[in-house]
């Protein structure tokens, strides 16, 4: 198969990267071109001019971009892959979008007789250079399983969820999960900290239980070091939260948690914390928690 790759960012870049190493014939294109450049430097890949140049002649193209409009430009826009690939080749699109995007770009792919397959990811960028994602896919199964050698380059996991717009909606489940234990994982160790324990032996203690969590295990011991400096960012996890609410806003579905973990957030891009990992927002806590207790006075270093 001949593969293009749109969009080398944090995840998009290793993930081309695995395709050239996988044997695919891979064009990769970028906004931005030094960044490109050094991705074809450093997996001698191809890149092209536009995200239509990436796609002449190619078989399938993965989209990793950053939102909805993101999306739309690079699919439908006058350099757009949609007008350059011909009958029977395959968008999959593996940006967190909203579900009613995914059906827009696939009823537009249907107009021109491409396939089309959400397929939001998840493991991060540890996940992403390991090649051990998880892809929640939505879409046609003869297409999915036509581009699952593809996917499974860097996909650890591949799940058909149901049609088209699945994928996202799954996606917004995965991110739901995230919120919950990262505000979890903030308000124990900030409560841990303030009683004045020891957090190695707490963090030790609870991760031989039911409490443990990825969040605890990865992250715990840099939030309590206030580090924050890798990882997932504000800026993109508030994104997907917003996702998140806008879509349980037209369903009914009351996400309390989430509507609070989208003002910490918040609160942390107007700290200036934006491109922090999401675990930055324990400093909300930190902030909130009254000195003079048991462990007394909280600061960001404690």
């Amino acid at each position: 198969m001949r593969v293009a790759f749109v969009g080398l960012g944090t995840m998009g870049f290793p993930m081309a990267g695995h395709l050239v190493r996988a044997g695919f014939s891979t064009t990769a294109f970028n906004r931005t071109a030094a960044t490109a450049a050094r991705w074809a430097e450093e997996h001698s890949g191809r890149i092209a001019p536009s995200p239509a140049a990436a796609a002449t002649e190619v078989d399938v193209v993965c989209l990793c971009v950053g939102a909805d409009d993101d999306v739309r430009e690079v699919v439908l826009g006058a350099d757009g892959v949609l007008g350059a690939l011909r009958p029977g080749a395959i968008i999959v699109d593996h940006t967190t979008t909203s579900a009613e995007l995914a059906e827009e770009i696939a009823a537009r792919t249907a107009e021109v007789g491409v396939g089309f397959v959400d397929a939001p990811v998840s493991g991060g960028e540890a996940g992403a250079m390991a090649g051990r994602l998880s892809i929640m896919c939505g879409g046609d199964p003869e297409t999915i399983e036509r581009a699952r050698p593809v996917l499974a380059a860097y996909g650890a996991t591949i799940t058909r969820i149901g049609p088209v717009g699945s994928g996202q909606l799954t996606k917004m489940v995965n991110q739901i999960l995230v919120a919950g234990a990262v505000e979890g994982a903030a308000e124990a160790i900030n409560f841990a900290i303030a009683a004045g324990l020891d957090t190695d032996l707490v963090l030790s203690a609870v991760a031989g239980g039911a409490a443990n969590s990825w969040y605890l295990a990865n992250r715990g011991q840099t939030m309590v070091r206030d580090e924050f400096d890798f990882g997932f960012a504000v800026d993109w996890m508030r994104k997907d939260l917003r996702i998140c609410l806008a879509e349980a806003g037209r369903r009914g579905i009351p996400l309390p948690m989430i509507e609070l973990a989208e003002r910490d957030l918040a609160a942390a891009q107007a700290d200036g914390e934006g491109g922090l990992d999401t675990t930055v927002v324990i400093r909300q806590r930190r902030r909130a928690t009254r000195p003079g207790g048991a462990g007394g006075e909280v600061s960001p270093a404690s």
